[in-house]
C-alpha cells in the first residue's frame, strides 16, 4: 500500500491546523453608517497590539456608538505614524491625515492610501500587508470612479464610495530582516497554517509522491494531470491549457529582421 501524500493530508488537520488562540480577530474598517456618509466620526487609538500570523500591527480604536450611550472598539490595521492617544476621523468630511479613513472621492490625486475597499462596505480588502500601499493615479468624475496603482503595479478603477485609510501600512521592511535559523521559520509558518519545510516532489520516495523515486531526480512522464484526477494523482500541472516556453519574443525579433531585409 502507498502512503497518503501531502495534498491528501491537508484536510485531515494535525500540522495543517491554524493556531488561532492568540489572534486578536479580524482587522476591518468600522461599518459604514450615516455619520460617515454625511460628515465624519471621531475615534481615539487606545492601543496598538501585535496579532499572531499578521505582519502589520493592529490598532484598537474606540468610537462612540451611533445610537446607544456606550463606546465600541474597532480593530483596524495600523498605519505608519499612528500612535496611542491619536484621534482618528472616518467619513466624507475627514481631513487628509495619517490614519484617517475617507471615501476615494475625497482623496486627491497622488495621495498614498492603504486598506482600500474593493466594494462599498466590505471594510477593507486591498493593500493590507505590512509596508503595502496604493497610489491614487487619477479621479474620473464622468463615471464617478478612482484609478489606483496597486502594490503589484497593476492599475485598477474603483467606485468613489469605496473607503481607504490615508498612509502606508505599518511594519514595512519585515521581509528584509533575515530569519537566521530554521526555528524562526518554523514558528513563522506555524501560525500561518502553511506546510514547512517544503521538499521538492522529485526528491521524495515513490510512496510519498507520484514524482518521487528513480535513479535520477526526474519525473519520467508528462507532469500534466486531469482536473478529474483522484486525490493522490492530482499533482503537477493540473488541467493545463498549454505547456512549454512562449516564443513570442523570438518571433518579434525574426519579424523585425524580415522587415529590414
Amino acid at each position: 500500500m502507498g502512503k497518503i501524500i501531502l495534498s491528501q493530508r491537508r484536510g485531515a488537520g494535525s500540522i495543517f491546523v491554524a493556531h488561532v488562540h492568540k489572534r486578536k480577530g479580524p482587522a476591518k474598517l468600522r461599518p459604514l453608517d450615516y455619520g460617515e456618509r454625511n460628515g465624519f466620526v471621531k475615534g481615539v487609538v487606545r492601543e496598538i497590539v501585535h496579532d499572531s500570523g499578521r505582519g502589520a500591527p493592529v490598532a484598537l480604536v474606540q468610537f462612540r456608538h451611533p445610537y446607544k450611550f456606550k463606546r465600541i472598539t474597532a480593530r483596524m490595521i495600523a498605519t505608519e505614524g499612528m500612535q496611542t492617544g491619536q484621534f482618528i476621523y472616518c467619513g466624507k468630511r475627514a481631513t487628509l491625515h495619517l490614519g484617517n479613513c475617507l471615501p476615494l472621492s475625497a482623496v486627491p490625486e497622488g495621495a498614498v492610501v492603504c486598506n482600500v475597499e474593493e466594494k462599498q462596505g466590505d471594510r477593507g480588502a486591498i493593500a493590507r500587508a505590512s509596508g503595502e500601499y496604493c497610489i491614487v493615479v487619477s479621479q474620473l468624475p464622468d463615471i464617478q470612479r478612482t484609478r489606483l496603482k496597486l502594490p503589484s503595479g497593476e492599475k485598477k478603477t474603483l467606485p468613489w464610495t469605496c473607503r481607504a485609510m490615508v498612509g502606508i501600512v505599518a511594519g514595512g521592511g519585515r521581509t528584509e530582516k533575515p530569519l537566521l535559523k530554521a526555528g524562526v521559520a518554523h514558528h513563522k509558518y506555524r501560525v500561518k497554517r502553511k506546510s514547512w519545510p517544503k521538499i521538492r516532489c522529485v526528491a521524495r520516495n515513490p510512496v510519498e509522491h507520484p514524482h518521487g523515486g528513480g535513479n535520477h531526480q526526474h519525473i519520467g512522464f508528462p507532469s500534466t494531470s486531469s482536473k478529474m484526477s483522484v486525490p493522490g494523482q492530482k499533482v503537477g500541472l493540473i488541467g493545463a491549457r498549454r505547456t512549454g516556453r512562449l516564443l513570442g519574443g523570438k518571433k518579434k525579433i525574426i519579424d523585425k529582421e524580415d522587415k529590414k531585409k
